[in-house]
């Protein structure tokens, strides 16, 4: 039996693997017969000599290769290097073919892979013969779906309005959201959950991230800027919302700047801004005083050119950002 894997949603995927394994029988049994193995260093008489090889008290044996199907997919290279590599690759990819039309009853493979193109022709070859599994990346309706589900699995409800704010926050990175909706129903005690609990239990470690970003940002630090934008962009945060919470920073820096300058009361500009959060309140404190005017303005002008850029089409939303950021930290 052959499954395949794949997709950036590696939380549901890894929930698949899980739920084969139960269906192969025994889990402790199974144990003893798994084997994973890494696909981008593997060799095709490795893994028929172990696909080869009889269970050990149980019925069946477990065969997971990770990162297989990504050797073959397609990588721009120099015309020189082409006809040499697509012959390699050929040659590669019927080896691990021919094999796996001939795995015994008596082993389960499964090829998990990340992002997979369907013009992958080690893909194509094995399509015919495979149960597929594609895992996107869970975004709008299909994510506040899977997080109600989630909930009620954890013995939760929460609210629609609870619910969008903390697909907003989190994002698409399942892990992380199935750990914040676990904190959330102990938090809630059985209640709903609402927009509230949603702020207090989740919403701080968002901010700190982007803080981190606006830091990076205005202070020029390029690759730790880079680095703050990817790892938001992993968790599953569009671009156009990162600059949407640059943007809300810049403007909030420029507020607090302006009411310091009138002499208003800390207790004043918090509840003037709607800074109720201790951390949000200190944190864009601290970067007020820190950044000019000149220097806020010079973000603002910026920002406003990426958004026309990305609304008038002339970049991609990410590359967008990408530019935004790089033209900041020079």
């Amino acid at each position: 039996m052959l499954y395949i894997l794949f997709g950036l949603d590696d939380f549901s995927l890894r929930e698949m693997l899980e739920e084969i394994k139960r269906e192969i029988g025994d889990e402790s049994l199974l144990e003893s017969n798994t084997t994973i193995l890494d696909g981008q260093q593997l060799i095709a008489s490795k893994l028929g000599e172990i696909c080869s090889a009889l269970p050990f008290l149980a019925s069946k044996r477990l065969v997971v290769v990770e990162g297989l199907l990504g050797r073959f997919e397609f990588r721009p290279v120099q015309e020189s290097q082409k006809k040499k590599n697509k012959d390699n690759q050929q040659s590669y990819e019927e080896e691990f073919a021919t094999l796996i039309k001939k795995l015994p009853e008596t082993t389960v493979l499964v090829l998990v892979d990340g992002d997979i193109k369907n013009n992958n022709p080690f893909f194509k070859q094995l399509l015919p013969l495979a149960k597929v599994r594609t895992f996107p990346l869970l975004r709008n309706n299909r994510l506040r779906q899977w997080v109600s589900k989630r909930v009620q699995q954890e013995g939760g409800t929460i609210s629609p309005q609870a619910n969008d704010l903390l697909s907003r926050l989190v994002g698409s990175n399942l892990w992380v959201m199935a750990s914040e909706i676990s904190k959330l129903v102990s938090f809630a005690l059985n209640r709903c959950i609402e927009e509230e609990d949603v702020r207090a239990v989740v919403s701080s470690s968002q901010q700190a991230s982007v803080f981190n970003m606006v830091d990076a940002v205005l202070e020029s630090r390029v690759s730790q800027a880079q680095r703050a934008v990817q790892q938001l962009l992993k968790r599953g945060m569009a671009p156009p919302y990162l600059l949407f919470m640059l943007a809300r920073q810049a403007r909030l820096l420029v507020q607090v700047k302006e009411l310091v300058k009138k002499g208003k009361s800390e207790l004043e500009i918090q509840n003037k801004l709607g800074l109720k959060s201790e951390f949000a309140w200190r944190k864009t404190s601290e970067q007020a005083s820190r950044y000019s005017f000149l220097h806020l303005k010079e973000l603002y002008e910026r920002l406003l050119a990426t958004d026309v850029a990305i609304k008038t089409g002339r970049y991609e939303p990410e590359l967008a950002l990408n530019i935004l950021v790089a033209e900041m930290c020079q």
